[in-house]
């Protein structure tokens, strides 16, 4: 099938949309604030998913977790570089607009969480939330998915990391916050760019970089520690605004910032190319020859120990920026954030009372 362009096979969808559970359309636009009301109203196709279990586990060496949660596929945020979007190719979906447009949700996620945590034998390590697609995405307003999943975890005083583009995190203040002062949880906020006309074309439907730096103000303030995710720099792009970026987030309250260079792993190169055409079309070459340079050669590099750093001069000289902007603000931190793992205690079974 087609996976080339942001809209490819979208209308083609109907015929083939064969996953267990039934569709709710629906438009979630009520977290469009005053400000965001000239982006066009995305009709989204949201399917219940019958999922079997809640937890995945990974081996990678290249992320601090090994244990992580996705209550959704699909993302609304829209963000052209996500490298969530070829999961949905595997869906036999378009990783374009399907991707942003025909979204998943597993409504017994808390439920599954629960039980697994129950089971026997049961090892307690932190769960990341948010490493494929965005927790606080706007049809979470809905859906309450992620909320129900904070709840079991903090009922079982279990480590959490939660990484997001929304505002939308600091309704959770009230089980986030006393999770925090036991050492239990911290936030990685994505903030891409200063720039809002750049944000709202490189991600269309997160929140605006201004709400984002006052969430992370917001849970510095109520305790909760904050990992800024200054990701993905993108050569000629977004890459002149690190000093800045890292100043304002230093200054909303992050304790610890991190950064990676732009990835484009399978469908989403095309995708990648096709957004720097239309918006960008004078540096069009230059940017992907430099994103090259630091991938072997190639549009993306997979290979353990580069994917999430690059290599060659470009890579070191970002690295370098970085190093130098956290130190001038007093920050040792690349977003390692130590949760505790002693406290934990199995949540109550609710199926037995059944």
């Amino acid at each position: 099938m087609a996976t080339k362009g942001r809209g490819a096979t979208h209308n083609q969808l109907s015929t083939r949309f064969n996953l267990p559970g039934r569709e709710v359309e629906g438009d979630w636009q009520d977290w469009l604030a005053a400000s965001d009301e000239d982006i066009p109203p995305l009709r989204t196709t949201v399917t219940e998913e019958a999922a079997r279990t809640i937890i995945t586990r990974n081996t990678s060496p290249d992320v601090g977790f090994d244990q992580s949660i996705n209550a959704y596929r699909g993302c609304e945020h829209g963000c052209i570089y996500c490298f969530a979007r070829p999961t949905h190719a595997r869906l036999d979906l378009s990783p374009g607009l399907d991707f942003e447009s025909r979204l998943f949700v597993k409504p017994e996620a808390a439920a599954l969480l629960r039980k697994e945590l129950c089971k026997p034998g049961y090892q307690v390590r932190t769960i990341a939330m948010g490493t494929n697609t965005d927790p606080y995405q706007p049809i979470e307003a809905q859906w309450r998915i992620t909320r129900a999943i904070i709840e079991v975890l903090s009922e079982a005083r279990h480590p959490l990391m939660i990484t997001t583009k929304s505002d939308r995190v600091t309704r959770d203040l009230d089980l986030l916050a006393p999770m925090a002062a036991l050492g239990l949880v911290a936030v990685g906020l994505s903030v891409t760019t200063l720039d809002p006309a750049l944000a709202r074309s490189l991600e269309p439907r997160a929140a605006h970089p201004e709400k984002r730096l006052a969430a992370i103000t917001a849970l510095s303030k109520a305790g909760v520690p904050v990992n800024a995710c200054i990701s993905p720099i993108i050569p000629a792009i977004n890459d002149h605004e690190i000093e800045a970026l890292v100043e304002a987030v230093v200054e909303a309250g992050a304790c610890s910032v991190s950064n990676i260079p732009v990835r484009l792993p399978d469908e989403v190169a095309p995708l990648f190319r096709d957004w720097l055409a239309e918006h960008y079309p004078d540096r069009a070459g230059k940017v992907m020859a430099i994103i090259r340079s630091i991938r072997g050669g190639k549009d993306n590099d997979p290979r353990f120990g580069n994917r999430m750093g690059g290599e060659g001069p470009y890579a070191d000289l970002i690295r370098a920026r970085f190093d130098k902007a956290r130190a001038r603000h007093g920050i040792t931190s690349r977003g390692a954030i130590t949760l505790r793992k002693d406290l934990f205690v199995p949540p109550s079974d609710q199926m037995r009372l059944f």
